[in-house]
């Protein structure tokens, strides 16, 4: 949990808000003593979902596709892999190689 002043909350309102977006819980402190909590709202309709979003999209960590999936891709059955393959080492091969 975060803790800030009273003048850092007015000077730093929107980062706070951020972390408050993030599902981080900032307590507001006056002369140390604490007066109020600002948390998440917990969201009915997926607001706090599509706010994750946006704060890993800022941050470079994942990119939101530009169009839909069609609905025959979703529809389809992964493809098997062939004889003898491990998903384990075809991923433990990837991180050897540094990609």
């Amino acid at each position: 949990m975060k803790k800030a002043s009273v003048s850092e909350t007015k000077n730093s309102l929107s980062a706070l808000l951020e972390l408050v977006r993030q599902g981080e819980t900032v307590l507001i402190l006056d002369r140390n003593r604490p007066v109020a909590r600002l948390e998440p709202v917990l969201s009915v309709s997926g607001e706090e979902a599509d706010g994750r979003l946006v704060a890993l999209e800022r941050k470079g960590i994942i990119r939101r596709p530009r169009k839909r999936l069609s609905a025959s891709l979703v529809k389809s059955k992964p493809p098997k892999l062939k004889g003898g393959g491990s998903i384990l080492k075809a991923l433990l091969a990837e991180r050897e190689d540094g990609r």
